[in-house]
């Protein structure tokens, strides 16, 4: 078979190119592999067969190239060999050489019963610990032992894909370790055991997994410990085609991957062959190795969290919205609107009258193709049957008795845009249907006139009511509700993402001070203490109403509780330790006076609101704000 090397990981992932003649790798077009790589040099580097080897050459690039996680100028590649360039890594085949990727981790139940075991304690590590490296004997391989680590640890300390470090890493280890099979298993975030696709077995091939005792590697993780065992590693399974088909572990290591004092996976090495055994100097070697790739598959997985977290801030930066709010649940209605928006599917706006439908939808045109084109709203409750029909169609001259010339309606006016209908469920049934054959056929006729008008409008609804429910109740029609509910975002009340409240409020006071030319440097601590304990039925348009109030009626440079509506300081908290204040005294004399009443009235509202000399609408609100209820209850028992 032709040799080949083989894309493990980075842009080419996959992919597979011949090695026949010179191989050159880099970022220029002109190379036989091209990288679009900034870490790549234009020319890189290359692979040249001489009297059957094949040559791997540095061809001086700023970044290096890496054989099994070594950087190096030249050298004869083996089969199995992993060189890594830039973000990429390759794995060098020939003849029938394994494709690493293919390979597997077989967790299996064992026994090790009478093998030669060694366990070393973290603090048994004498590469992690300097004080201990003066009592390492043989000089010559203590030299050799920290030449290696001081390159794997240059190597790994720039890597920032984990699935590459982990790759690069085993290429590493079976560079200074003579292992035939190995795996780096990291911990899932869901289970306690550990599972990982990255499994090289340089012997038997790739159609053979990788087999790691389940016990072995679920004791390294729990006690933290490295573990060298010698002729005994069992299966405890009878299937005797499990035992035909795998030769058992002559010698193994497993060492836990620590950061921050956690264990991240292991790594688990072996040899089926018994002139090759393990040796405690091998131990210590791949735990050191093991303390680096910690560090670094930490700081990767950082690396990586930090990339997806920067990409969605650019996300939501490049989202032309006039929204606030950063909470969760806003976030999610941003990341919506983005994924929606280049699309031409008609969108249904539920949630609460003043949670910012409309605001959402023209979000929605601003991210679109057809940003260009008018946005046009109509509000379905404003308007008679009449009015309505001929604002949203036209109608022609002659029409009705005022119509004494022709009138474009909304869908025409909106060629090319979109058309957002505000409390789509308030259409009478007649306009419903006329609205549907517009959806259907995309065409529509003027009031008073003949002749079909053809558009392009994409269509944007909303309601603060549940259309399902009319559907039933047959107050909406159901074929509607179909055509308009093919996507659909519910916008969540303000109660439900309530630490933004901060943000809008200070947003609405800039605002609203600016227009009446006052200077305000903030909101109060107490007043914020207000503002978050009210739970805002009229939702952000009500806050921003009792926003603009404060600041017309404040005196101060900062809004303070005496600003805010009523209803709002009616259900402020009490003030701490029992300590009086104005705004508490007044809510607490407010509750005696209603109690009071309402024993004199013999627990009846319109009486209560008689004496108290209040509306009884009025009266069911403040028993509401000051949470009363169950107070009035347990007097109405008694």
């Amino acid at each position: 078979m032709q040799p080949k090397l083989a894309v493990l990981s980075g842009p080419l992932r996959k992919s597979e190119f011949p090695v026949a003649g010179v191989l050159s790798i880099g970022r220029n077009a002109s190379n036989s592999i091209c990288l679009e790589d900034i870490s790549v040099s234009p020319s890189h580097c290359r692979i040249a067969s001489d009297n059957e080897r094949f040559l791997l050459t540095d061809l001086d690039s700023e970044s290096g190239t890496f054989v099994n996680g070594i950087p190096v100028k030249q050298r004869v590649l083996a089969p199995g060999d992993q060189i890594a360039i830039g973000a990429s890594l390759f794995v060098f085949e020939v003849e029938r050489s394994p494709a690493p990727a293919r390979s597997a981790v077989q967790l299996d139940e064992d026994s090790t019963d009478g093998a030669q075991v060694e366990q070393l304690r973290p603090d048994e590590l004498l590469y992690l610990h300097p004080d201990c490296l003066a009592a390492l004997p043989q000089p010559e391989r203590l030299a050799r032992a920290l030449s290696t680590l001081l390159k794997i640890s240059t190597a790994i300390g720039s890597i920032r894909d984990v699935e590459s470090l982990q790759w690069q890493l085993l290429g590493m280890i079976f560079d200074v370790i003579p292992a035939e099979r190995g795996a780096v298993l990291l911990v899932e975030d869901s289970g306690e055991d550990a599972a990982s696709p990255v499994a090289w077995d340089r012997v038997a091939g790739p159609d053979h997994p990788v087999h790691v005792s389940r016990a072995l590697a679920r004791r390294v993780i729990n006690e933290g410990i490295s573990v060298l065992e010698n002729e005994g590693l069992k299966l405890a399974a009878t299937d005797s085609a499990i035992l035909s088909r795998s030769k058992l572990a002559h010698s193994l290591l497993c060492v836990p991957l620590i950061a921050g004092g956690r264990v991240l996976g292991v790594i688990y090495v072996d040899s089926c062959n018994p002139a090759t055994t393990f040796s405690k100097d091998d131990l210590q070697l791949l735990a050191a190795i093991a303390g680096l790739a910690g560090i670094a598959i930490e700081n990767a997985r950082q690396f990586e969290r930090l990339g997806i977290e920067n990409q969605q801030l650019r996300t939501e930066v490049s989202l032309q919205h006039d929204m606030a709010g950063q909470s969760p649940r806003m976030r999610e209605v941003y990341q919506f609107i983005e994924r929606v928006a280049p699309s031409e599917s008609t969108v249904l706006i539920c949630g609460e009258s003043g949670t910012g439908k409309e605001l959402a939808a023209r979000a929605m045109h601003k991210n679109s193709p057809r940003k260009d084109q008018p946005f046009m709203a109509l509000n379905c409750a404003a308007l008679t049957e009449t009015l309505l029909e001929s604002e949203l169609f036209g109608h022609e001259k002659g029409a009705f008795t005022s119509a004494i010339c022709q009138k474009k309606g909304l869908l025409e006016v909106a060629e090319g845009g979109t058309v957002f209908l505000d409390e789509v469920a308030e259409l009478p049934l007649t306009l419903q249907a006329k609205l549907l054959r517009v959806l259907q056929e995309r065409e529509f006729v003027r009031v008073g006139g003949t002749r079909s008008i053809k558009i392009n409008v994409r269509f944007v609804a909303a309601t603060n009511k549940d259309l399902q429910k009319a559907v039933r109740e047959e107050k909406f029609r159901g074929d509607l509700f179909h055509r308009l509910n093919v996507i659909s975002l519910t916008l969540p009340a303000l109660r439900e993402h309530a630490e933004d409240i901060p943000l809008l409020a200070e947003l609405f006071v800039v605002r609203n001070a600016k227009k009446c030319n006052r200077g305000i440097k903030g909101i109060s601590p107490q007043a914020r203490a207000c503002l978050m304990r009210y739970d805002w039925p009229g939702n952000i348009r009500e806050l921003e109403n009792a926003m603009e109030r404060a600041v017309v009626i404040g005196s101060s440079d900062f809004i303070l509780p005496e600003d805010l509506p009523e209803a709002v300081l009616e259900t402020a908290p009490s003030s701490e330790a029992g300590q009086a204040n104005y705004h508490g005294a007044i809510r607490d004399l407010k509750k005696q006076l209603i109690l009071s009443a309402w024993e004199q009235s013999g627990d009846s509202f319109t009486e209560a609101a008689k004496i108290l000399g209040v509306h009884p609408n009025y009266l069911h609100r403040l028993i509401r704000n000051l949470d009363l209820r169950v107070a009035l209850k347990k007097n109405a028992r008694a």
